[in-house]
């Protein structure tokens, strides 16, 4: 594997100015040798002209947010990140690689949930280039290493949780949007990892069932809600029946057998737990009668 390492370049500035300073010369010296008919000084001057033009190539400048790569005849010499304008050797390649921070987005992919429900699910992925050595030489292409294995890893993440929970304290990718970022956030990272690239963070973008099977899970949505209302609203009519037995018995108000109380938790519940108005029916008589 390749493992970062810093080169030390010179200063550009000063190795500019004494470049110019002996490409000047050494042009003087071509026009002298020229016109004397010196060919030592002429042959002279040439050379030192023409290496003089070579080692133009040895300056470079980079960007902020940017890095340079260095590579002699396909030796990796090392890597520099900081900003600014240097010389190096000119017979090395210099690769320029980008260290801003990157977004990308998956695809909308279709896979199969926890329960095997198909759902559609894409999501977005924040990256940047930390190893520029690891990126460049370990893998073909970084950039689409990056998009693969997130694909890779979305569909990892899908298939191992439901998209609804139905149970406590499941984890759904629905509703515990937190934990599924941060494990998709350490599922895309373990993949990335020998591409040198680190993920500052990953979040569901997209999140579906898919069409054939939408509206059989929206009702199936529709009826949970409703069953989780009605249990509310009979566990709400309970405990006023309840406070209203107690209260009619501690305050001595009226004394009922088994019989009438087993009538009035019934009638009680029969008006708290209804969906429409109840009409009240006035008792001329007797309670037993």
């Amino acid at each position: 594997m390749f493992s970062e390492s810093e080169y030390r370049a010179s200063s550009g500035i000063p190795t500019l100015l004494v470049l110019l300073i002996v490409a000047i010369a050494s042009f003087g010296g071509l026009i002298y040798g020229a016109q004397s008919a010196n060919v030592l000084i002429l042959v002279a001057g040439s050379i030192i002209f023409a290496l003089t033009c070579v080692a133009f190539g040895g300056l470079f400048v980079i960007q902020p947010g940017d890095a340079k790569v260095l590579v002699l005849f396909g030796a990796y010499k090392g890597s520099i990140k900081t900003p600014g304008f240097y010389f190096a050797n000119p017979f090395l390649s210099k690769r320029t690689i980008s260290l801003r921070i990157r977004n990308f987005e998956t695809q909308k992919l279709k896979v199969n949930d926890l329960h095997a429900n198909p759902i559609e699910i894409a999501a977005i992925v924040v990256w940047k280039v930390v190893e520029t050595a690891e990126a460049l030489f370990e893998v073909d292409d970084y950039t689409k290493y990056v998009a693969v294995q997130s694909e890779s890893a979305v569909r990892a993440v899908a298939q191992s949780r439901p998209y609804d929970s139905h149970t406590d304290g499941e984890e759904a990718l629905s509703t515990h949007t937190a934990e599924v970022s941060k494990a998709l956030q350490e599922a895309v990272q373990e993949r990335l990892a020998k591409a040198g690239v680190q993920v500052i963070e990953a979040r569901i973008s997209h999140l579906a069932y898919s069409p054939e099977i939408a509206q059989a899970m929206l009702q199936r949505q529709q009826a949970s809600a409703i069953i989780a209302a009605r249990y509310k609203i009979v566990e709400g009519a309970v405990g006023m029946v309840e406070n209203a037995l107690e209260m009619l018995s501690a305050k001595g108000i009226v004394t009922l057998d088994e019989e009438r109380k087993a009538q009035m938790v019934s009638n009680l519940l029969v008006v708290l737990c209804s969906e429409r108005s109840t009409q009240p029916v006035v008792n001329a008589g007797t309670i037993y009668q």
